[in-house]
C-alpha cells in the first residue's frame, strides 16, 4: 500500500528544500567571490631586521607556492564551514517548517473538524473566522455562507414537507365526515324503492356534504399555499382591503343584528393580495359568526411607528384566556351564535395565522372579559407610496375566489 505524505509533511519538505537550495546557491556565490578575491595577487612588503644591511634572501617561486597553498586551504576551510552551517540551517528549517505548516493548516483542520460534526440534523455549527483577512479567512467565510444556504434550504424543505403532511392528514380527517354522510344518505335512500321526496332529500344531503368538502379543500389549499415559501410581493392597503370586505357583509350583519364599527386608515404593506384578502375576510367572518344578537364588530386599520396594524374585536360568548390561542389551530372550532348551526370548517383562524406569518406579521389575541375576542395584526409597513387601485390585489381590481365569500362559513 502506497503511503502518501500529509499536507503538513509536504509543506515542511517544501520549506526545507527551499532553504537548502537557497543555502547551496549562497555557498556557491560565497565560494566564487572568495576565490576571485584570493586570485588577485597581493603586494607583499618584507621589512628587514634593524641593523641588517643585506637583503633577506627570498625565493619568488617558493613564495608563490606558499601563497597558492594558503589560498587552497582558505577555500577548503570556507567550503567546509559553509557546508556545516548549511546542514545546521537545513535542520532548523525542517523543524521550523514542520511547526509553521501546522500553524498554517490549523484553520483547515478547524474546517475539517466542523464538517465532520455537521449532519443533516445539525447544521448550526460554523467554522471560526479569526486572524487577518487572508485567503484562509475568506475560505472560512465562504464555507459558512454555504452552510447558511444549506441550512436555509433544509428548513424550507422541512417546512414544505410538514405542510404537505399536515394537508394530507387534515384533508383525510375532515373529508371523512362528508364522505360518510354522502355514503349513508345514498345507501339509506336506495335501500328500498325511494320516493321523489326521498331522492330530493338525499340530493340535498349530498349537495350539503359536497359544499362542506369544497370549503374544507379550499381552506386547506389556502393554508398550504401560505406555508410553502416566498410569496408574491405587491403593494396592498389593508384599510382599502378591509373597506371592501365590510361592504360585502353589511347585509349579513344586519340580518344577524350585529353592528359594524370601522375606523379604516391607510395601512400599506407588501404581500400577496389574494392571501391578505382571505386573511381579512376570515377575521370578519369569524367575528360575525361567533357573536351574539345585538352585539358589534369593530374593525380598525392604521400605521403605528414602523408597523401597519389591523385590529378586529367582537362581542360574543366568553372565552377562557388560555383557550383563545387554540382557536388558531386547524380544525378547532368555537361555539357559533344560537341562530346558526354551521360552525364552519375550523380553518378560518388557522389561515389567518399562517398568512400573517408568511408576511412577517405579528399576531396578538386577547379574550375579552365581557365576551368575544380582540385580535391585532402588525405588519412591516411598505415604502411611502400610494397603492395603485389598478394593481391586482387592491379592491378596485381584485375579486375574491368563489369559496372565499364572506357569507360562507369557514
Amino acid at each position: 500500500m502506497k503511503i502518501r505524505p500529509t499536507a503538513r509533511s509536504r509543506l515542511a519538505i517544501l520549506y526545507t528544500a527551499l532553504v537548502f537550495a537557497a543555502g547551496v546557491v549562497l555557498i556557491a556565490l560565497t565560494y566564487a567571490l572568495v576565490r576571485r578575491s584570493l586570485n588577485t595577487q597581493p603586494r607583499i612588503g618584507i621589512t628587514l631586521p634593524s641593523g641588517t644591511s643585506d637583503p633577506y634572501p627570498v625565493d619568488p617561486a617558493t613564495l608563490s607556492g606558499i601563497l597558492d597553498e594558503l589560498h587552497a586551504q582558505t577555500l577548503s576551510k570556507v567550503l567546509t564551514q559553509s557546508a556545516i552551517a548549511l546542514a545546521i540551517v537545513t535542520l532548523l528549517a525542517a523543524v521550523l517548517g514542520w511547526l509553521v505548516a501546522a500553524r498554517i493548516l490549523r484553520p483547515i483542520r478547524a474546517v475539517s473538524a466542523t464538517a465532520q460534526r455537521l449532519s443533516a440534523e445539525n447544521l448550526s455549527e460554523r467554522v471560526p473566522v479569526s486572524g487577518p483577512a487572508d485567503e484562509l479567512a475568506t475560505l472560512a467565510q465562504t464555507i459558512n455562507s454555504m452552510l447558511d444556504r444549506i441550512q436555509s434550504g433544509i428548513t424550507d424543505r422541512d417546512r414544505l414537507l410538514d405542510a404537505q403532511r399536515m394537508f394530507v392528514a387534515n384533508a383525510a380527517h375532515e373529508l371523512r365526515t362528508p364522505l360518510t354522510t354522502m355514503r349513508t344518505a345514498i345507501d339509506v335512500t336506495l335501500d328500498d324503492q325511494p320516493s321523489t321526496q326521498e331522492l330530493l332529500a338525499m340530493a340535498a344531503d349530498v349537495s350539503t356534504a359536497i359544499d362542506q368538502s369544497q370549503r374544507t379543500l379550499g381552506g386547506l389549499l389556502i393554508l398550504a399555499r401560505s406555508q410553502t415559501g416566498p410569496i408574491k410581493q405587491r403593494l396592498v392597503d389593508l384599510g382599502e382591503l378591509a373597506a371592501g370586505i365590510i361592504d360585502t357583509v353589511r347585509d349579513r350583519a344586519a340580518t344577524l343584528d350585529i353592528a359594524l364599527r370601522t375606523d379604516l386608515q391607510p395601512a400599506p404593506i407588501t404581500g400577496e393580495p389574494v392571501l391578505l384578502d382571505r386573511m381579512v375576510s376570515n377575521l370578519v367572518d369569524n367575528a360575525l359568526r361567533y357573536n351574539l344578537s345585538g352585539g358589534h364588530v369593530a374593525l380598525t386599520t392604521g400605521v403605528a411607528a414602523t408597523h401597519a396594524t389591523l385590529r378586529v374585536s367582537n362581542t360574543g360568548q366568553r372565552i377562557e384566556p388560555d383557550e383563545a390561542g387554540r382557536l388558531f389551530e386547524p380544525f378547532v372550532r368555537g361555539v357559533a351564535n344560537r341562530t346558526r348551526t354551521d360552525n364552519g370548517s375550523g380553518l378560518g383562524l388557522s389561515i389567518v395565522r399562517a398568512v400573517a406569518l408568511a408576511h412577517q406579521g405579528q399576531l396578538s389575541i386577547t379574550a375579552r372579559p365581557t365576551g368575544g375576542m380582540d385580535i391585532t395584526l402588525r405588519f412591516p409597513t411598505a415604502p411611502h407610496e400610494s397603492p395603485n387601485p389598478r394593481i391586482p390585489g387592491t379592491l378596485a381590481a381584485m375579486k375574491p375566489p368563489a369559496d372565499t365569500h364572506p357569507g360562507k362559513p369557514r
